[in-house]
């Protein structure tokens, strides 16, 4: 059993994140709280993990790509992104989300995503 309060705190852009769990917890994934602004889209894409999110905060969409496919967020509602999928993650305007997400394999920690309207940001 473990308690964990040194989390490691990082700003992608759009946002924050809480890096509750990582890599070096050797549990096999990571957790974190993660806050994005209101009225942000990022175009994001983990090419080296899976991700889901559960949104306890808030309201906004995850949408696909190219449009076909749209979840909105709001809390209680899971996604889950299992094919290296490259997504918007879209908050309303009105309001900012608040998810808790879970990556594998687990997240060094210090991971930051690079926000470009040309292309979308991996790591």
């Amino acid at each position: 059993m473990r308690s964990h309060e040194n989390t490691l705190s990082v700003d992608w852009g759009n946002g924050s994140s809480q890096r509750l769990l990582v890599e070096e917890d050797n549990l096999g994934f990571t957790v974190a709280h993660t806050v994005v602004r209101a009225g942000t889209v990022s175009k994001l894409q983990y090419r080296n993990h899976l991700e889901a999110c559960y949104c306890i905060r808030g309201s906004g969409a995850v949408e696909s790509m190219d449009g076909s496919v749209r979840i909105d967020l709001f809390p209680g509602v899971l996604y889950a992104l299992d094919k290296h999928d490259p997504h918007l993650l879209i908050a309303s305007d009105h309001e900012g989300l608040e998810l808790i997400s879970v990556f594998n394999p687990p997240l060094r920690g210090d991971e930051r995503h690079s926000l470009d309207e040309s292309e979308f940001s991996s790591y």
